[in-house]
């Protein structure tokens, strides 16, 4: 693999340049014009490369990346959906790009408008009373949400209630959201369904508990029927229910959380409302809540007057600010264009198809994959890894090989409730051509595990980079052109 690292990386040459500085038009020594403390002392190791080097570089790796884009994108419970390229020449109107969060809001009416508008829809998707767009991402709405019930708490005197309630099959973000905002958490045991047991929820619920985290479905993705009962012992105990909006995108137009009895939700719009969402963002997770929680979301807000104008204002008995501005306003804008794109006619088809595109690959491949809950799943479902296990393959070898097909793997080793967890989310916006092609997929490399297991075990055979000693990788990853010579030396 150095070979390849050489070539791909190695491309700085002594000397050579791919940009030229404008002449100082101050007519000083601009290093004598900077802070002695803060010159370098030595030159920055930067590669020295010409402007086409640079080109190249980054659109070859480009090409070689993996996006939804480019293939089928399997990842359970990230709802990997298709962007609609209408979104994107939506979002870069420079009537838009052009902003600043300073301005007067008088010369930003339309962003403020848009702003405004999207609470109101998410608000009736959710069937909450308000939402703020500010959070940046699914786990910062997730603190922001546990802010919101921490806060209501306390300002009502009881600041004895600290604990969260948190299913044991619960995405990892919520106990450590929890934490974070300064509550403990309280574990509850799911049912082999995954589903909350609430014969074990039941001891858990006193005068400390502030809430229960949950999603609905849930992590293995099937419904929480019981969620009219837990949402009524969790609030005569005197709790609030926080719906972890990972799992939303099942449910749109069918089924709205604030009619379940969840009191606070995040949405993550990155999921659910089609931006991409790979590499680490960008992100937006706006923070509903019920009638009697919305003097407690953080500032700023977008009001509108009587004469229909819109404001910028700030509330006394807010929890306090959460991001700069206004959030991340390009993902609002690609989920606006989403949502009315779809209209309130159209956006009840998406989960109905995500569910059936979910069941529809689960029933084609349960003979040869182990499925260790019957029964109709929503948008998502999980094997516990092949059915025949008798040759030693892996879930972690089966993904591996998915990549050699052109397939980017399906979230694997989570939830844990099962050793050989493979979580599966079509989404709906997969046809049933590219459905088909993967269920052949997945139907050939059970069948290589049984009769040429090693080469399942040896996959991926056929990408630019083999296998990975991905614990090497994470401990001392090497992030510049410099450090990889080092490495060698």
């Amino acid at each position: 693999m150095k070979n390849y690292d050489k070539i791909i990386f190695e491309l700085s040459t002594p000397g050579r340049k791919g940009y030229s500085l404008p002449a100082n038009e101050f007519h000083t020594d601009g290093l004598k014009s900077i802070p002695a403390d803060l010159l370098r002392e030595k030159s920055a190791q930067l590669p020295e490369v010409s402007e086409l080097d640079v080109v190249r570089h980054f659109t070859n790796l480009s090409s070689k990346n993996f996006g939804v884009d480019t293939g089928f994108y399997p990842l359970g419970s990230c709802t990997m959906k298709y962007n609609p390229k209408i979104n994107e020449e939506l979002c870069v109107l420079p009537e838009f790009t052009s902003l600043h969060p300073l301005q007067d809001e008088k010369s930003v009416q339309g962003a403020l408008e848009l702003y405004w508008n999207l609470q109101r829809m998410l608000s009736e998707i959710a069937g909450l009373s308000e939402f703020t767009l500010n959070p940046y991402a699914g786990a910062h709405g997730e603190l922001t949400g546990l802010m919101v019930m921490k806060h209501y708490h306390e300002a009502r005197g009881d600041y004895k209630r600290k604990k969260v309630i948190v299913p044991d099959s619960a995405h990892g973000t919520n106990p450590a959201s929890a934490m974070v905002a300064g509550l403990e958490v309280v574990e509850v045991k799911s049912k082999p369904n995954g589903s909350i047991d609430v014969e074990d929820l039941k001891p858990l619920l006193d005068d400390t508990v502030a809430g229960i985290m949950m999603t609905n479905p849930n992590t293995l993705g099937m419904f929480e029927t019981e969620i009219m009962e837990i949402a009524k012992l969790v609030h005569e105990a005197g709790g609030l229910l926080y719906y972890d909006g990972a799992n939303l995108n099942p449910l749109l137009g069918k089924v709205r959380p604030g009619d379940m009895g969840f009191d606070i939700m995040h949405i993550n719009l990155h999921k659910t409302f089609s931006t991409p969402h790979g590499g680490g963002g960008p992100g937006s997770g706006p923070v509903g809540v019920a009638e009697h929680l919305k003097q407690y979301l953080p500032n700023p807000r977008v009001i509108k007057d009587k004469d229909g104008k819109f404001h910028v204002t700030t509330d006394k008995d807010s929890l306090g600010s959460v991001s700069s501005f206004f959030g991340n306003f390009g993902v609002m804008m690609r989920a606006y264009a989403y949502i009315l794109s779809l209209g309130k006619e159209n956006i009840k088809n998406v989960g109905p198809l995500a569910t059936l595109n979910a069941n529809y690959i689960k029933e084609s491949l349960k003979d040869d994959y182990l499925l260790p809950i019957e029964g109709v799943c929503k948008h998502e479902f999980v094997f516990d890894g092949l059915k025949d296990k008798s040759t030693g393959v892996t879930t972690l070898n089966v993904a591996k090989r998915l990549l050699d097909y052109g397939f980017h793997a399906p979230t694997i080793y989570f939830p844990l409730l099962f050793h050989e967890s493979m979580m599966i989310e079509p989404t709906e916006t997969e046809s049933k051509e590219t459905l088909d092609e993967f269920i052949e997929v997945m139907h050939k490399i059970a069948k290589e595990s049984r009769e040429n297991p090693e080469t399942v075990k040896e996959a991926p055979l056929k990408t630019i980079v083999r296998k990975l000693d991905e614990t090497t990788a994470a401990k001392n990853p090497i992030l510049t052109y410099n450090a990889l010579k080092e490495s060698e030396q």
